[in-house]
């Protein structure tokens, strides 16, 4: 092979290992090729990849090329001081060593633990945006000197490595910092589920007995009571919505779906929101489905989006509004349209209602409560379905519009 091919196979080889680098960001594979590549290139015996530990202040060893891995090489130290390895970190410099016995810096101790010779060595500096985070190690040429070539050729290489390192490590990052808010979520979902338990019980005692006050409380007291029983209903909602947290993650494979006319639904739905919009006044004009209409769901969990749609339209309707729920049939899906006249919403508000603890009032001046998170499990359970939920406003002040999307069921298209 002429010096003109040589190169161009050189040349080659790094495009190759460029198309590597791209094409996965597993450590170990992208610097096996990068290992394998630079003893090729500049004909060794074999190569290394050591990595700084800022903790440790040490190099270790994270990776080398095929003839080595059969030695225990992977995760032994290198001292930053009294090696070849720390000297090329230190000075940010390749360092070319042609006979290691005369070189006092040679670190010695890794051939004697693993029976292996390094005669000669270059080291090269693993740099990422001005952060030395590494050191390539070249080891045992065959035919001395190191060259100019080799020095090009190994810069290049470990420059390669420098990103595929730095891209892996913020990957890996990035997915422990996912395990650990996973574990934190999971945490905090335990802790909400054994607070609520504990909540329950105790504010169950206090509804009943007040209660009965107010069935048998008169002149002033009736006021009085009255306050402690709705302060106690409005309680238990909270309670309820941190318990309805879990359904935020709702997965389509967690439902228990079922063939069910959409009417009853939406009546269950309607008489549990029917005494709160009572207390505030509301006139409920509810247009029911024609029987034929079902829907293949888990009735359970859209009997809650049902609710929490009219929960919304009631909160955020002032005293003596108007709240109506009401069906359109599409080819292949139904809509249900909750209308309300309440505090309306601005333009872009219309897709933030729908992220979790959102408030569309300030939060030290609002005063319709809840927690802001109704609407998030709307679409989740919608999205669960299938399905889909938007919002639709004139303006502030105006009222609103939710529409909860939803596929028919194979009768209900039949028919």
């Amino acid at each position: 092979m002429n010096t003109v091919e040589k190169r161009m196979h050189i040349l080659e080889r790094l495009a190759q290992i460029s198309l590597v680098l791209n094409s996965t960001v597993r450590l170990e594979m992208l610097l096996g090729h990068v290992m394998d590549a630079a003893a090729e290139i500049t004909e060794a015996e074999a190569a290394s990849v050591l990595l700084w530990s800022s903790q440790t202040r040490e190099l270790h060893f994270a990776a080398t090329t095929t003839v080595q891995r059969d030695q225990p090489l992977i995760g032994q130290t290198v001292p930053l001081a009294g090696s070849i390895a720390g000297a090329a970190l230190q000075n940010n410099q390749i360092v070319q060593v042609d006979d290691t016995a005369g070189d006092p810096r040679h670190y010695n101790q890794v051939d004697q633990e693993n029976r292996f010779q390094t005669r000669s060595l270059l080291a090269v500096p693993l740099t990422y945006q001005d952060r030395v985070m590494g050191v390539l190690e070249i080891v045992n040429k065959r035919a001395l000197p190191w060259t100019d070539a080799d020095r090009e050729y190994a810069g290049i290489l470990a420059a390669q490595a420098a990103v595929a390192i730095e891209r892996a490590q913020l990957v890996d990052a990035l997915r422990r910092a996912n395990q650990e808010l996973n574990e934190l979520d999971q945490i905090k979902n335990d802790f909400i589920a054994i607070a609520s338990h504990e909540l329950r019980t105790p504010l169950a005692v206090i509804l009943g007995y007040a209660s009965f006050l107010q069935e048998e409380a008169e002149g002033e007291m009736v006021e009085m009571v009255g306050k402690v029983v709705a302060s106690g209903m409005q309680l238990r909602r909270i309670i309820e919505d941190l318990t309805n947290l879990r359904y935020l993650h709702q997965s389509a494979g967690e439902l228990k779906r079922a063939r069910v006319p959409l009417a009853e639904l939406i009546e269950e739905a309607v008489l549990d929101v029917n005494d709160m919009a009572e207390a505030k006044g509301h006139k409920l004009d509810v247009a029911l489905p024609e029987a034929r209409i079902t829907v293949e769901v888990d009735r359970i969990r859209l009997a809650m989006a049902l609710t929490n749609l009219l929960n919304n339209a009631v909160r955020f309707t002032p005293e003596n509004g108007h709240i109506q729920v009401r069906t359109e049939e599409r080819p292949d899906e139904v809509w249900v349209l909750v209308s309300d006249s309440g505090i309306g919403l601005e333009a872009d508000q219309l897709e933030r209602v729908f992220e979790r603890f959102y408030q569309v009032e300030d939060s030290m001046t609002r005063h319709h409560g809840g927690m802001g998170i109704g609407l998030s499990i709307v679409r989740a359970l919608a999205e669960a379905h299938g399905g889909r939920v938007w919002a639709s406003s004139p303006g502030l002040g105006r009222g609103a519009t939710f529409t909860l999307a939803l596929p028919l069921a194979e009768s209900s298209l039949m028919a």
